[in-house]
């Protein structure tokens, strides 16, 4: 039978606390470990460690002290697991060194923070099976929802293999914003954007009203799946299209990635007539930066001979020389939206699945100066 503390409340009869009970040599301290150095049941312990149950004030204050002396720190996600909720987030985006993607890591784990939850990163580097795996869920446990970024997989298609898990989509798909917001196209899964296909008019009609005719697009890719690139070709098409200029085929330049490197390699392969153009419009910051680069090396003028524009705001572009015009998405408010409608799925206040657009602007810098002003 158990003896009473001295208030009365029922506690564990004592348990010889020996040195024998004391964590083994090379592992952590575990619940039982404190239960018999405390002379308590295990279960007295998790109550104490969890806040529930009936534990004397003499009991609790007993284990808490073997607690601090052991140093047992309580497995936060076998816990956390037996409430159903580990209050982690999964990010999984196809580059975590692209700077876009850091930047939009750090939004996400700021936003996630707030809402008492933390965030463990995954770089799927565009890898189908990769992207499939995080489409199911992980199959495991560790998670209570995932934000999301396909590079080789269509919105469609994670949206066709994802189960029960929380989600929430971040990318582009093919066609316009329903007007009610709600996901569009028979997506079940809560979807985040910005407009790509407006951004990349704007940023052309900037071109044009600097003064230049003669413009290319740096970033066609290869693949036909919807990605940012698509809709990106897609804009500077239509504006160009609505001032009446034809689009020179020969200057919309594809690259196999969205890196510097690519956009070095790509205008170095055209240098021979480039100055045939008066503007680039290119589908990011690194391809831009590696395009002027390539320019600079080759004796061509940055905004004088070939405007240059880029896409995503990166710290990189703000310091170049000279610094670069850029789409600035409003990455802090995608990451606040989707982490908030992940949140809401998690705890069950989500209602219908969402389609949002986040803001843009174009932020003109030296690489675009007019040509009135040069």
């Amino acid at each position: 039978m158990r003896a009473a503390d001295a208030d009365g409340v029922d506690a564990d009869g004592p348990v010889d606390s020996g040195p024998t009970t004391r964590a083994r040599a090379g592992r952590p301290p575990g619940i039982k470990d404190v239960a018999a150095a405390a002379g308590v049941s295990w279960k007295t312990v998790s109550n104490v460690v969890n806040g529930t149950g009936r534990v004397g004030a003499a009991t609790r204050e007993r284990v808490e002290r073997t607690i601090a002396e052991l140093g047992y720190r309580p497995s936060l996600a076998g816990r956390q697991l037996r409430r159903g909720r580990t209050n982690i987030l999964a990010l999984a985006v196809p580059e975590i060194d692209s700077p876009y993607f850091a930047a939009l890591a750090h939004a996400v784990i700021v936003a996630a923070r707030d809402r008492g939850y933390r965030v463990f990163i995954d770089e799927t580097r565009g890898d189908p099976e990769a992207e499939r795996s995080v489409a199911r869920g992980f199959d495991v446990r560790l998670i209570d929802g995932i934000v999301f970024s396909p590079l080789a997989l269509s919105l469609a298609e994670v949206d066709g293999l994802r189960g029960a898990m929380p989600m929430v989509l971040l990318g582009e798909r093919d066609g316009g914003t329903p007007p009610d917001g709600r996901a569009g196209q028979g997506l079940g899964t809560d979807h985040v954007s910005i407009d790509n296909v407006r951004a990349a008019r704007e940023a052309t009609r900037h071109l044009l009203d600097s003064g230049r005719r003669r413009l290319g697009f740096l970033g066609a890719e290869r693949q036909e799946a919807v990605r940012s690139s698509t809709q990106r070709l897609q804009g500077f098409r239509e504006e160009l299209d609505a001032a009446g200029i034809a689009v020179d085929e020969r200057w919309v330049l594809p690259v196999d990635e969205y890196h510097r490197q690519s956009g070095a390699e790509a205008v170095e392969g055209v240098l021979a007539r480039v100055g045939e153009i008066d503007g680039l419009l290119c589908g990011n910051d690194q391809l831009a930066l590696g395009a002027m680069h390539a320019l600079r090396l080759n004796g061509v003028a940055v905004p004088a001979d070939v405007a240059v524009v880029g896409w995503d705001n990166t710290e990189d572009g703000r310091f170049a020389n000279p610094s670069l015009t850029t789409v600035a998405p409003d990455v802090g408010a995608l990451a606040e939206h989707a982490v908030r409608r992940a949140v809401a799925q998690v705890e069950g206040d989500a209602g219908e699945p969402e389609d949002a657009v986040v803001a843009h602007r174009l932020l003109v810098r030296e690489s675009s100066r007019p040509a009135s002003s040069l």
